[in-house]
């Protein structure tokens, strides 16, 4: 078999899995557990395996599994992906490096997927990886991803893995040095429909000046993703292991910067979500939620890539888990938590906020309108939490007296009664007349005062680093 291997545009699954046989230098292990064995099969399909494969192998025994790598809590994990990983290269390193070490760029590829079948009809999903040398007796470098497949049929899921595990494997190779291109490859004969990365990391030598949380931001860009989660020190996590079955409390917002108010609606929400029935005694996971569409430049359509740092930074320095996600409708984000866990879900909401999603305007694309909308909200018995607000001028807004439209209002009360709308009553009110715009104005402009707005810790981060066009300070 020779496939046409062109080069104005991306090649096919056969066609990367041919170019890799052929390049005599690469050489390693394919390990697989799970979901068919469809990466190995790539490389053996069209030929020429014998030059770029030492050994493939296949653990489906639990016992067999533990034999080899050691005993783990879950098959399908980060956990034990790693083991494999590391378990594999030392093997290969040990077998042949004396042997061929001096010419050869040695890698394993390995996955551990639970695809679906017919004890399994959902949560089709894996992890995958590889380590791999950039030159001769180096040390290796490594990519990992957890990968969730959407394809209603075993064989498609199967194939599915395939695709992504040869993409991954020729993107190491030859895009490693690119690794925004490297990310968009993934996508290389596959679409969102099907497949979905939601954990990306990069480590090792090769990846020195890499930021993975600019690498997960690229498998938003590319659609490739729809959430990125990161922990308070930076690292990349995978949203199920952190938020499986667990309250989940989520405040949406710019964070540009994150100020006092912001955290003033965090602690009464999550003072009314602790005490709720089901909640309380229990760990709640924060989760401070940015848009996509809340990181895009409105003047130049871009993402400034400075900006969303620093809002993840100072965020991560107060202590929070930051999520950015494709999700800007709200019955979205709330479906994609309920997937994650069984536990009571609620929302940390402005009143401004609140009377946008009481705009029907914005449901036009639904066949139900803004009805289907809060029917998918609040099925998962989620709630919103509402912070009050004042105007410069006039009364204090709440949930109690905000206006909607009339034809809305008999809908407002339901919800109000039903208690799928809550008033956060303890609020400190002298927090209210704080504006996000005005102060990043202040920020930006130079203007004294902005510091009382934001944590001090928020204050001396954005004058030490120069955050948001400020003018830099030394630290004191």
């Amino acid at each position: 078999m020779n496939p046409d291997l062109h080069p104005g545009g991306p090649l096919d699954t056969h066609q990367k899995a041919f170019q890799i046989n052929l390049d005599a230098h690469r050489y390693g292990t394919i390990a697989e557990i799970g979901a068919g064995q469809e990466v190995a099969r790539a490389f053996f399909h069209v030929g020429g395996a014998a030059g770029t494969v030492a050994k493939t192998i296949s653990a489906y025994d639990m016992t067999f599994s533990d034999a080899i790598y050691g005993p783990c809590e879950r098959y399908v994990s980060r956990q034990r992906l790693q083991t494999m990983l590391d378990y594999e290269f030392a093997l290969l390193l040990e077998r042949l490096n004396q042997q061929r070490g001096s010419g050869s760029l040695f890698f394993v590829f390995a996955d551990t997927v639970a695809a679906r079948s017919y004890s399994r009809q959902h949560d089709a999903h894996g992890w995958m990886g590889i380590k791999f040398q950039t030159e001769p007796m180096g040390s290796p470098s490594q990519i990992i991803l957890h990968v969730r497949m959407w394809d209603k049929e075993n064989v498609q899921q199967q194939e599915a893995v395939g695709a992504l595990g040869v993409n991954l494997i020729h993107g190491a190779f030859y895009l490693h040095q690119a690794p925004n291109q490297l990310i968009s490859s993934l996508l290389d004969n596959l679409s969102p429909e099907r497949i979905e990365v939601d954990l990306v990391k990069f480590s090792g030598p090769a990846f020195r000046e890499v930021d993975n949380r600019l690498m997960s931001l690229q498998l938003l860009h590319h659609q490739l993703g729809n959430t990125a989660l990161f922990m308070p020190g930076g690292e990349v996590a995978q949203p199920g292991e952190v938020l499986y079955n667990k309250p989940i409390l989520v405040e949406r917002g710019s964070f540009r910067p994150v100020n006092l108010l912001h955290l003033d609606m965090l602690r009464g929400a999550r003072e009314k979500f602790a005490g709720e029935a089901g909640v309380e005694g229990q760990e709640v996971e924060i989760l401070m939620e940015i848009t996509m569409r809340n990181l895009v430049s409105p003047s130049s359509g871009t993402i400034d890539h400075q900006d969303f740092l620093a809002r993840v930074d100072l965020l991560g320095a107060l202590g929070l888990n930051v999520m950015i996600s494709n999700y800007s409708r709200f019955y979205r984000m709330a479906a994609y938590l309920a997937g994650l866990t069984r536990q009571r879900i609620g929302f940390a909401v402005g009143t401004p906020t609140l009377k946008e999603i009481f705009d029907a305007r914005y449901y036009g694309d639904l066949e139900g309108g803004i009805l289907e909308s809060f029917g998918r909200l609040f099925k998962n018995a989620v709630r919103l939490y509402i912070h009050p607000c004042r105007e410069t001028t006039g009364p204090l807004v709440t949930v109690k007296n905000l206006e909607v439209a009339p034809n809305l209002r008999h809908l407002y009360a339901f919800l109000l009664e039903n208690r799928h709308l809550e008033f956060i009553d303890h609020y400190d009110e002298s927090l209210l007349p704080i504006r996000s715009r005005e102060l990043l104005e202040r920020i930006q402009s130079g203007k004294p005062g902005w510091e009382t707005m934001v944590p001090p810790i928020v204050a001396g981060l954005i004058k030490e680093r120069g955050y948001f066009g400020s003018a830099l300070q030394p630290a004191s």
